[in-house]
């Protein structure tokens, strides 16, 4: 096993790539899921779930990818989702081949409703193949974890039957998982504790649990769990995840971390114990949750705890004067304990690189050449339009620079818009294409925003329905940077794109042409995954 069967700690299984990616709206591509995968990796999780290889050719080669490239030896255990189908564990086990430690996740139904009407088969059929599958996954790997789907849902007894036949099948670590988010924490120690006292082998492997916010009780039933002796958590970053999200990982880690004396006990440790409870940077979830947020789409909610705009914010006079006199009065845990600066540097239109350099540094961004002059050139044009250029700009002006381009996509050269009371609005774009062809049209619409999706739209040539549209100021005051999020929808997918200007119908374009170079990225993929199935066999 890659890691001993009674830990004594909490192992931070993240599913952001798999479950997490499951939000609508939140599609990711290679370069996205590496990008946030070597995060995790900095951030220190101890299992990647980087997605679901058998789902399509995009999603196994990410696996393969982040296998090759962040599953090295010293770095995390990487896993891939697999439906316990032979044809789903064999794509995991030729994904992860590239892994120092590879760990396939395998899973079926067991409830009786999922049995009924999802699986359509019966309880000896699901034991017979959860056995088959499971020793099928060990013959590729050695860390096998078996996912009994709907488990809060299944019939107590079943279940301890299922989950002994697992063990004996050659699973190392069982995942409990309340799949639809039904539980409360009382019901989740109960079922936990049942699990510890009638399965007879569950002592030799790690005990897991994955809950779902649908009540919004995630959080709440996975510390309840870990109360009850279960010592792996699968959590995402923001939550984010199938339906109302998943446990978030910045709330499971820092309860662990602000309430050290309280879990302790349950850990054999005295309660002053000061050794932490997981292996988890903190001071890095501040930048994962930022990366994460930006590269899906997926704005966060400004009282989100722990990484809320609002979350280390006083306004109530009471509150103020108990911080200023002690910070203890009002705050839990310092901003600084999960990477936020709580000294927010202003630079401005005099600031030359190298500060700008030291600043990056400081907020936690490392930028190649490039990278950082693409940034600099950026910061100087905010800088000339805005007196004073914050950390939360330069954060927005970063990942907006350095955000992953899809290659040879649409790019925009030029924005111009005409609009007011007495007036039609109108805007003129100007797009190169993939091929290099540069294409300017115009068009109005009911407002300049609307004027500008339409000669967009005209242009690129793929149909689209835009299904929501936000707009998010980045800072405060009449010169702040806006943030616009778009959500586009094509058939049943949605793609998402983001983009920050002084100017929100600028932005608007950008956040536009970002999502659509995403949807034109699917639909390359998927073109050239029907090319190669219908590509004639030549034989050798």
């Amino acid at each position: 096993m890659s890691i001993a069967s009674q830990p004594d700690r909490v192992i931070i299984f993240d599913t952001t790539l798999r479950d997490g990616e499951q939000s609508p709206g939140a599609t990711l591509n290679v370069e996205e899921k590496l990008a946030i995968a070597h995060q995790l990796a900095l951030l220190g999780v101890d299992v990647i779930e980087a997605g679901f290889a058998v789902a399509s050719p995009g999603d196994f080669q990410a696996v393969k990818t982040i296998a090759e490239q962040v599953g090295i030896p010293g770095g995390p255990i990487i896993c891939s989702l697999a439906r316990a189908i032979r044809q789903d564990i064999h794509a995991a086990a030729e994904a992860l081949k590239g892994a120092d430690r590879p760990r396939i996740h395998t899973m079926i139904s067991t409830s009786d409703i999922h049995l009924k009407y999802q699986l359509k088969k019966s309880r000896s059929e699901v034991l017979a193949i959860a056995s088959e599958m499971i020793a099928y996954a060990k013959s590729f790997v050695d860390d096998v974890e078996f996912s009994p789907m709907d488990a809060s849902r299944t019939e107590p007894e079943f279940l301890y039957q299922v989950l002994e036949m697992a063990i004996a099948a050659g699973a190392t670590t069982i995942n409990i998982p309340d799949t639809v988010g039904y539980c409360t924490p009382k019901e989740i120690g109960t079922l936990i504790q049942g699990i510890r006292e009638n399965v007879p082998n569950i002592d030799g492997v790690i005990l897991s649990i994955h809950t779902q916010n649908d009540l919004g009780l995630a959080t709440a039933n996975a510390l309840a769990a870990i109360e009850y002796g279960v010592r792996q958590v699968e959590c995402t970053i923001n939550g984010i995840g199938e339906r109302a999200g998943n446990a978030a990982l910045e709330e499971i880690v820092m309860a662990l971390q602000v309430r050290k004396p309280f879990f302790n006990p349950y850990f054999g440790r005295p309660v002053d114990a000061d050794t932490p409870l997981t292996n988890i940077k903190t001071q890095e979830i501040y930048k994962t949750s930022s990366l994460v947020s930006q590269l899906t789409g997926m704005l966060i909610q400004p009282n989100k705890a722990i990484v809320g705009a609002n979350a280390f914010a006083h306004e109530s006079g009471i509150h103020q004067d108990g911080i200023i006199k002690h910070r203890e009065t009002y705050e839990i845990m310092e901003a600084a304990a999960i990477g936020l600066p709580e000294n927010r540097i202003v630079l401005g239109k005099h600031s030359g690189r190298n500060a700008f350099r030291t600043r990056l540094k400081e907020l936690g961004f490392e930028l190649n050449e490039a990278d950082l002059n693409k940034a600099f050139n950026r910061f100087k044009e905010v800088a000339d339009k805005k007196k004073e250029v914050s950390d939360w700009d330069l954060e927005a002006i970063v990942r907006d620079e350095t955000q992953m381009q899809v290659e040879s996509g649409f790019q925009i050269e030029h924005v111009q818009v005409i609009c007011g009371d007495c007036t039609c609005p109108t805007a003129t774009i100007t797009i190169v294409t993939p091929d290099g062809k540069i294409l300017t049209d115009a068009s109005v619409g009911t407002g300049p925003v609307d004027a500008v999706y339409q000669v967009i739209n005209r242009l690129v040539q793929i149909p689209n329905q835009l299904i929501e549209f936000s707009v998010q100021s980045v800072t405060g005051g009449i010169d702040a940077l806006g943030t616009v999020t778009v959500r586009l929808k094509h058939q049943e997918r949605i793609f998402s794109g983001q983009a920050s200007d002084t100017d929100i119908v600028v932005a608007a374009a950008y956040a536009h042409i970002n999502a659509l170079n995403r949807l034109y990225r699917y639909l390359q993929t998927e073109r050239s995954h029907f090319d190669e199935m219908n590509s004639p066999v030549v034989s050798r």
